[in-house]
């Protein structure tokens, strides 16, 4: 099973518990700017406890979900992932944390087809805050490159706005504007 086919598998399961969610990390800023390689798969689901048995089965018998570890996330880190039995590619879920930007991050997803199946994806803006709150946590060129690609392709669309009132409120201003200048640019293939 390629990265595609398991997306795609992802998507229809998760539209089928019509459980809230949506797409993010490097498969979301590769849908919105340059594509590179990845093995990631990340959705954030907003998952009540009555709804954990449903996401498990939904997920059997082609994935192992470990139901101790899905009722775990409740606590930080707040994840949990299933393994494709098929292929052994992991798919990480996160539940969305309490904080403001994870509430307007989850408010402002957009629902795009990728590769023929329906999808909620997180906003390009949200797409290029996410990745550079991810490097500040644990800095790393490929989150900055991500950002960079997602910040080319979607130059002109962007609310600036948007961008600058969350990056100063998350702290991440500096690397915006370096970012917006053009200063961090894409990883050249």
């Amino acid at each position: 099973m390629t990265e595609q086919e398991l997306l795609v598998d992802c998507l229809g399961r998760l539209n089928r518990t019509q459980i809230t969610y949506y797409l993010t990390g490097s498969m979301a800023s590769n849908y919105w700017g340059i594509p590179r390689t990845t093995h990631d798969l990340d959705f954030v689901i907003q998952l009540p406890p009555s709804a954990v048995s449903k996401i498990v089965s939904a997920f059997s018998p082609e994935y192992f979900m470990d139901e101790v570890s899905v009722r775990a996330a409740y606590q930080p880190p707040h994840q949990f992932n299933a393994i494709d039995t098929r292929s052994s590619l992991k798919v990480d879920f996160w539940l969305p944390k309490p904080a403001p930007f994870d509430r307007v991050m989850l408010s402002r997803r957009v629902r795009v087809t990728l590769f023929g199946e329906a999808a909620w994806i997180t906003t390009a803006e949200d797409s290029i805050l996410h990745k550079l709150v991810w490097n500040k946590i644990t800095p790393s060129e490929r989150q900055l490159a991500d950002a960079a690609g997602v910040t080319a392709v979607q130059a002109r669309k962007l609310d600036l706005a948007y961008l600058k009132k969350w990056g100063e409120v998350l702290g991440i201003t500096p690397e915006l504007n370096r970012l917006l200048s053009g200063e961090i640019r894409p990883k050249s293939t």
